[in-house]
């Protein structure tokens, strides 16, 4: 195995953990704040969901041999951002958190849930994906007209960045937020006084299980996790020619999900955008050797876990607005992504506008989330329009 290790599989696998990084844990934090965490308990979810990244990820290259590449999932903590906080309070987002790991690991065990979830027309699934991203998409232009000093420099940094290279964008632009905090913020009690305050004082909640947070949080988190996440993930390692056995692979996932939800974590899952960093030739010229970069990556993942206090001490100190709008800098691609294939096929788009716009709305239903309600009125429409349309 040592003898696969190359330099540029290294070099690859590092940038892969900050860009993942850098560009969505704002997205994190925002989400299990919504959800009434306390900002020991963000912390400890943050810490977790990243510790989760990397073990899963060395889990699955080591066991695979092939670049597989594992993300928090980022449209699952988008969701969660958007969403009010549930009248158990964190306890039952940890609750619905459990329950949304249980189904991905049932996923991976009985396969018909998997195609169960593939019959959702793809359409639909994008329209919801861009219901749940749209809310916190509007982040950098409120804060913009809010605190216009502290968001310009961020959002003027990132343009620099996308001028760039594309994946150089949020990377670029969570330094000017970083900076932005010394410069007119002050750090204040966030920077530690010594390396024991990197790490978060592990702040535990007792989970709550019930209906309405199983059908409002746990099946939305569910459904965006797989069709933002895993389906691209699994598409991206396809097109580089490797061979992936998705089952054993979402089982994996949906463990490493299980054991850190109960501690505030998002689950983890299978990554598009940093597997397209691993699995190119950028990661080196033989594909068998490119393992090592999912595996260097894992490796940061835990270096990085182990600064969770730090981050999450730092954006306790900044403007909620501030880190809403990096965030929302964050899902800018998601969205035009998703918005694009929901509207991709000729004479289907009402199914996925009505989905997109009940899951953007934020209503709620007989309690539960628009979320739930959209894919199923969306749902509903396309197979009607598909069974009326003239042949």
């Amino acid at each position: 195995m040592i003898k696969d290790i190359t330099l540029r599989a290294v070099a690859m696998g590092l940038l892969a953990a900050f860009v993942g990084y850098a560009a969505s844990f704002a997205i994190v934090l925002a989400g299990l704040d919504a959800m009434g965490a306390s900002p020991a308990q963000a912390a400890t979810g943050l810490f977790f969901a990243t510790l989760g990244m990397g073990v899963c990820g060395l889990w699955l290259s080591v066991s695979t041999r092939i670049p597989a590449a594992v993300a928090w999932s980022t449209p699952g903590a988008a969701f969660l951002a958007g969403s009010g906080a549930l009248p158990g309070g964190f306890g039952e987002a940890v609750g619905a958190m459990i329950a949304c790991a249980a189904l991905i690991v049932i996923t991976g065990v009985v396969p018909v849930l998997g195609r169960a979830v593939a019959a959702i027309p793809k359409p639909v699934a994008n329209g919801l994906l861009a219901g749940v991203l749209l809310k916190l998409c509007f982040a950098p232009a409120l804060a913009l007209g809010e605190i216009p000093g502290l968001v310009l420099p961020v959002l003027l940094a990132w343009l620099v960045g996308l001028r760039w290279n594309r994946l150089a964008a949020m990377p670029c632009a969570v330094i000017a937020f970083a900076l932005v905090l010394m410069f007119t913020v002050g750090p204040g009690g966030a920077t530690p006084e010594d390396g024991r305050a990197l790490l978060p004082d592990l702040a535990l909640v007792t989970p709550v299980f019930t209906w309405q947070a199983l059908i409002s949080v746990a099946l939305p988190l569910y459904l965006v996790t797989m069709a933002g996440q895993n389906i691209p993930g699994f598409a991206v390692l396809d097109l580089n020619g490797y061979r992936v056995e998705r089952q054993p692979m979402l089982l994996k996932t949906g463990l490493v999900s299980l054991a850190i939800a109960p501690l505030g974590a998002i689950p983890v899952n299978m990554s598009a955008i940093t597997a397209a960093i691993m699995a190119g030739e950028d990661a080196g010229p033989d594909p068998a050797r490119r393992y090592w970069a999912a595996m260097i990556c894992g490796l940061a993942y835990i270096g990085l876990a182990c600064m969770a206090g730090l981050v999450a001490a730092l954006a306790s100190v900044a403007p909620a607005a501030l880190i809403t709008a990096v965030a929302g800098l964050a899902l800018i691609p998601a969205l035009v992504g998703s918005l694009s294939a929901a509207f991709s096929v000729p004479g289907q788009v009402e199914g996925p506008a009505l989905t997109f716009l009940i899951a953007a709305s934020g209503m709620t239903l007989m309690g539960i989330s628009g979320a739930f309600w959209g894919v199923l009125a969306g749902t509903i429409v396309w197979v009607v329009k598909a069974r009326t349309a003239p042949r």
